[in-house]
């Protein structure tokens, strides 16, 4: 397997839609594992850097919804398209109200999957960017001595630096120093880049 290729893990109970799935994915370069219960999915899982979830909502044992309950429990973040029946419509909605990617009913074509597919491995892509972001920021904010953060949060409150000083009961030089280290150790290049970490980590 190619590290770079996606990897779509299929859960269903028909063999023959499993055996048609393979086929598909390997034929547009796509990486494909299959299991017949939710369980042995878990049991097989393991994280890939791009990948998603072909889920049947109704399976033998535990349901697609069951499962979609214990991956959100395991923080199991990758994300879920539901394979329906007509009948199961409402519960695909439930599935997407907790935070299923899409619903396909079933019968579907080829090209109806891999296009939900793609958009959902973007998403996923675009999520993981973001959260890598926000943890960097979070370290950043982190790294800032309790001072500097005093003066970071009356930086972005929009006070200048002279009432900060007063606030503060520390010189206007001092304060100014402590803000071009906040900016430094942060990496913000501007107020508005700042003003967007601080409300990130909820100052």
């Amino acid at each position: 397997m190619n590290s770079l290729q996606p990897t779509v893990f299929v859960v269903d109970d028909d063999p023959d839609l499993l055996r048609d799935s393979k086929f598909l994915f390997d034929s547009v370069g796509m990486h494909c594992e299959t299991f017949l219960t939710a369980d042995a999915f878990l049991e097989a899982y393991e994280p890939k850097p791009s990948s998603c979830l072909v889920l049947d909502i109704r399976l033998p044992g535990m349901s697609g919804l069951e499962l979609q309950k214990k991956m959100e429990e395991l923080q199991i973040d990758i994300p879920i398209i539901m394979i329906t029946g007509h009948a199961d419509v409402q519960m695909a909605v439930t599935a997407m109200r907790r935070g299923a990617f899409d619903f396909i009913e079933k019968p579907f074509r080829d090209q109806v999957l891999l296009n939900s597919i793609n958009e959902a491995l973007v998403a996923s892509s675009r999520s993981q960017d973001r959260k890598v972001h926000d943890q960097d920021v979070a370290e950043k904010w982190a790294s800032l001595t309790p001072r500097e953060k005093e003066v970071a949060r009356l930086v972005v409150s929009g006070k200048p630096n002279k009432v900060s000083a007063y606030e503060l009961g520390v010189s206007q030089r001092t304060v100014e120093i402590h803000r071009a280290r906040v900016m430094r150790k942060t990496g913000a290049e501007s107020l508005a880049d700042l003003v967007r970490m601080a409300l990130l980590v909820d100052t």
